[in-house]
Order: structure tokens, then C-alpha cells, then sequence
């Protein structure tokens, strides 16, 4: 397994639409293990393909007690929400491509969801909580939305500027 580059906002890769999966092959199960080992080293909950710069509808999450014995990845290839509900949970959000930015969203409390796993079966998972808040977020990556285009734009300038500025100081001082 590898550990990918995650791309920082703001960057135009993270606004492109996904391409669907066709088959989860050997290739993507490698992908998505080295999503899975680059999300724990971050450390975060949930990572999408765009963030490591590929543009296919794959996600991993993960958010079982990261001090635990017993991880409880996902692997999800072409996820899509077959039922959401009413109930709306209002929650702290951050993001791998967003260091240190958090902002509270408003999403489905519970989803479910139909997705390809690893071995290229179809499922579903019922999800609530953190879990259906993380998928969700992953989600929108997949179709170029990103947890501050949930924001009001005032809130979303402020973030995505604080980002511009970061990443300007990063590449001077790479220079």
C-alpha cells in the first residue's frame, strides 16, 4: 500500500464530476486500499478519489474509535443514495482537503445507500449519525461539491481565502 497526495483546496480537480466505475477490478481495490492507508496517516474519516486526484466515484470511510482494536472500513464504488430522511442533523464538518477549517452542515440524519464493494458485489448499507454524515460529504466530492459550498457564501469566502493564502505561502516557501 501507498500513501497518496491529498489535494488542498482551493484547486479546480476537486470541482470535476466523477466518471462511474464500471467493475471494481485489481487496480481499484489497490486504490482503495491506499485511500484507506493515506485517510488512517491523515488522519480523517473519509476520503473521496478526487481528493487523491482520480476521477472515478470511489470512496473510502472508516469511523470506528481510531484508538480501538477493530477498524470498520468501507469501500464504496458508485454510491448513490436510495433513501434519505426527513429528520435533519446539523453537524461539525471538516475536510482532508480543508486543514484545520471546520463548519457545521445540515444533511439527512440517516441515509441508505447502494454502492459496489471491494469484490465487486452490489450492496446497501442503512446509515446514521456520523456514519451517514460522512458518506454523504464523500458523496458530494464525487460530483465536485465540496462541505463549504453547503455554507453561506460569506463563510465559504472566508475559508477558501484563508486556503488561497496558505497555499501561497506553502509554494514560496517550497520555492
Amino acid at each position: 500500500m501507498a500513501l497518496l497526495p491529498i489535494i488542498k483546496a482551493p484547486d479546480p480537480v476537486l470541482k470535476r464530476k466523477c466518471l462511474k466505475v464500471e467493475t471494481v477490478d485489481n487496480h481499484l481495490r489497490r486504490l482503495m486500499d491506499d485511500m484507506l492507508e493515506t485517510m488512517y496517516a491523515a488522519p480523517g474519516v473519509g476520503l473521496a478519489a478526487p481528493q487523491v486526484g482520480v476521477h472515478k466515484r470511489i470512496i473510502v470511510v472508516d469511523v470506528s474509535d481510531p484508538a480501538g482494536d477493530m477498524r470498520t472500513p468501507l469501500r464504496m464504488a458508485n454510491p448513490e443514495i436510495v433513501e434519505a430522511s426527513e429528520e435533519i442533523l446539523l453537524r461539525e464538518e471538516g475536510c482532508l482537503s480543508f486543514p484545520e477549517h471546520y463548519a457545521e452542515v445540515e444533511r439527512p440524519a440517516s441515509v441508505r445507500v447502494r454502492y459496489l464493494d471491494q469484490d465487486n458485489e452490489v450492496r446497501e448499507i442503512a446509515a446514521d449519525g456520523l456514519l451517514a454524515v460522512c458518506i454523504q460529504h464523500e458523496m458530494d466530492h464525487l460530483d465536485g461539491i465540496l462541505f463549504v459550498d453547503h455554507l453561506s457564501s460569506l463563510k465559504r469566502n472566508i475559508i477558501l481565502r484563508k486556503m488561497t493564502k496558505l497555499k501561497r505561502a506553502s509554494a514560496t516557501a517550497g520555492a
